[in-house]
């Protein structure tokens, strides 16, 4: 059920969370290394939880921070680590926390100038652009403190290889182990020095994260081409780390972009409540983003980012919020059409929970389809090579090539896109929603679909382990059934779930890794009532499969 509130803009009235308790609770409450939901676990993109339910805490950052200052010893990065944090309100205390540790274990941090937020492709950015400057020679590597769109209360921390995307499974697997040892351990493993000493150390040091971020994006985007168009663009930070970044992108460029919101504050009280209530900065949802849908005739598109910018929002005039599936549609053959630079053999990179609009449109397009499991990490060894030309999801988040070829970001990346949304009417004089009418008129307009639904420790790891012969029938929906993955196409590796698929519609089922829920995806391209029937049939088919 929708909450009462959902979309009704921000909240100054009210104080949706205690940031002091919250706060308090960080360094007062101490994980119990036995209760499996106070250990650390790292989902698809890092760790990841509330204080106050002892799941994100000081002990948690500083055994999180000892295996990663371990794991990199051990593979040889030896280079410094360029340390972001979002304004979450355990963002800052959680900093601290890692540069304590990090500055004992002789750790050179680069950090950006105090009170600054850095967004996560500007720390990509960072490490990419030091590993190619120095040739390999001492690899940098990353973290970000942030737990994305998630709500204020959370915390959450990243970790990005010397390739600059997010950390492989196997390096996940390995920092968590190592943390829970260090947590049962009651820390007397963790080397740590007080914060004043922390930050006047010699090995800790300050980057201009903003100016090198900002001063490169010329590279990746046509901004001459905005400039000259004089389209008006609004720019909504939603509070989040891109704060700063979006003035600055005006100023350098000469771009009519008007920064509509140059706030931050850690209990997010001017944001619209999401369905259940529940404050985020994601983008994606159309009750966190009614205030600015309902000004888009103000801007010729207006866009948004979620906390830590690693994600994307477009809103049009005559489209409204244009939801992430329809606009990788058309953003995909947008750049092909406009990027000579691309390598012509390279792969537009998918997560198998994307739309089967953008199979559809790189079919068309001749280009090869890379298919992935869910998470970033999948398409960043493909973009660093150039294997990979676009690595898109259905979540908004995305990055892409620069226009010569070379790689830009390896994780996500949400300025970068929206900012391409301006790039795309400038040069085609059309809006995204306007390409996305006609694309789907010669290719078929799709029903989407995401529903969360309960699910316990048992029927998440019983789906985990869901294979082709468990599922009972081979039609869905009143069409042959014509694939079952339980394996990206694209990797060979597994989805941790299942997907089934027909010749116009098909379904996918995981479990979250991190709450205890299953997601399902369905998408159909044959109206919105057969889309129910595919979920329907979806449920079923998954349920009979877990108890069997």
């Amino acid at each position: 059920m929708q909450h009462e509130q959902a979309g009704t803009g921000g909240r100054d009235e009210t104080e949706p969370i205690d940031v002091s308790r919250v706060v308090d609770a960080y360094h007062s409450l101490r994980p119990d290394p036995g209760d499996l939901r106070q250990r650390v676990v790292f989902g698809t993109n890092g760790h990841r939880g509330s204080a106050l339910a002892a799941a994100f805490n000081d002990d948690h950052i500083a055994a999180i921070s000892q295996a990663v200052v371990e794991y990199r010893a051990a593979q040889g990065v030896t280079g410094p680590l360029f340390l972001g944090a979002d304004p979450h309100a355990l963002s800052e205390p959680a900093r601290i926390t890692a540069l304590e540790v990090f500055a004992a274990n002789g750790v050179a941090v680069l950090q950006d100038a105090p009170g600054a937020f850095t967004p996560t492709p500007a720390v990509s950015h960072a490490v990419l652009a030091h590993n190619l400057r120095h040739g390999g020679r001492a690899p940098a590597d990353g973290v970000v403190i942030t737990p994305s769109h998630n709500p204020p209360g959370d915390g959450g921390f990243k970790y990005n290889e010397p390739h600059g995307g997010p950390a492989s499974t196997t390096a996940t697997a390995w920092i968590e182990r190592r943390a829970n040892e260090l947590l049962a351990a009651g820390l007397s493993q963790v080397r740590r020095v007080p914060y004043a000493r922390a930050q006047d150390a010699d090995t800790t040091g300050r980057f201009d994260f903003l100016g090198a971020y900002v001063d490169d994006l010329s590279s990746v985007l046509d901004l001459e081409a905005v400039r000259a168009s004089g389209i008006r663009i609004g720019a909504d930070p939603l509070g989040g780390a891109s704060v700063a970044y979006w003035g600055r992108i005006a100023e350098r460029y000469g771009l009519d972009l008007t920064v509509l919101n140059e706030r931050t504050d850690p209990a997010w009280r001017f944001l619209a409540p999401d369905h259940d209530g529940q404050l985020r900065t994601d983008c994606s949802s159309p009750h966190t983003m009614a205030p600015l849908t309902a000004r888009r005739d103000r801007y010729d598109v207006t866009v948004a980012n979620d906390a830590d910018a690693d994600r994307h929002s477009i809103v049009t005039p005559d489209g409204g919020l244009l939801p992430a599936n329809h606009y990788l549609a058309v953003a995909v053959p947008y750049l092909h059409a406009h990027r000579d630079g691309w390598p012509a053999a390279a792969g537009i990179g998918k997560s198998v929970v994307t739309s089967g609009l953008v199979d559809r449109v790189t079919a068309e397009l001749g280009r090869p389809l890379v298919e992935m499991p869910v998470g970033f990490k999948w398409f960043t060894e493909g973009l660093r090579t150039g294997q990979l030309c676009w690595g898109g999801e259905e979540s908004a988040g995305a990055s892409f090539l620069r226009r010569d070829g070379s790689v830009w970001t390896t994780d996500k990346d949400g300025i970068v896109p929206a900012l391409l949304a301006a790039e795309i009417i400038a040069v085609t004089g059309s809006s995204p929603s306007e390409l996305w009418n006609g694309i789907t008129e010669r290719l078929g307009r799709p029903s989407y679909v995401r529903v969360d639904t309960p699910a316990g420790p048992q029927e998440k790891a019983a789906l985990g382990r869901l294979t082709a012969d468990r599922l009972p029938g081979g039609r869905l929906a009143g069409e042959d059934v014509e694939s079952v993955l339980t394996h990206a196409p694209g990797s060979g590796t597994p989805l941790g779930g299942i997907k089934v698929t027909t010749r116009n519609a098909w379904f996918a089922a995981r479990p979250s890794g991190t709450e205890n829920v299953q997601k399902v995806y369905a998408e159909s391209f044959l109206g919105p009532d057969h889309l129910d029937r595919v979920l329907e049939e979806a449920r079923e088919m998954v349920e009979k499969a877990i108890r069997a």
